[in-house]
């Protein structure tokens, strides 16, 4: 899958969710997932329009089980907002564009 999304792994995932000024949207996904392929277009939309104010990044679980484990992930999709290193919000499966800008209008 072709993304414009940063990937984060085991290695890098706590240095760039630390040192990230703005809010950080990490979508915990799996090549194998059908939902995680169809949130994927409409995150790399909301990375284009809210660049300066949210990243959005992206840790393959399948990659970087390490990662997922410490932040519980036990389904994907589930996407975590970080916000000055610690994760404030949590939304879990595929939702729109509409219900995400919705869930996410307090970071934005």
């Amino acid at each position: 899958m072709a993304s414009t999304l940063t990937a984060l792994t085991d290695a890098t995932f706590e240095e760039e969710i630390n040192s990230s000024e703005q809010p950080v949207l990490v979508d915990f996904w799996a090549e194998w997932c059908g939902p995680c392929k169809l949130i994927a277009p409409i995150l790399e939309e909301l990375a284009d329009e809210y660049g300066g104010k949210l990243r959005i990044v992206k840790v393959d679980v399948d990659e970087s089980p390490d990662v997922a484990r410490r932040h519980e992930i036990m389904s994907i999709p589930t996407l975590v907002l970080f916000q000055d290193g610690v994760a404030k919000k949590r939304l879990i499966g595929a939702k729109g564009k509409g219900q995400l800008v919705q869930e996410l209008a307090e970071f934005l």
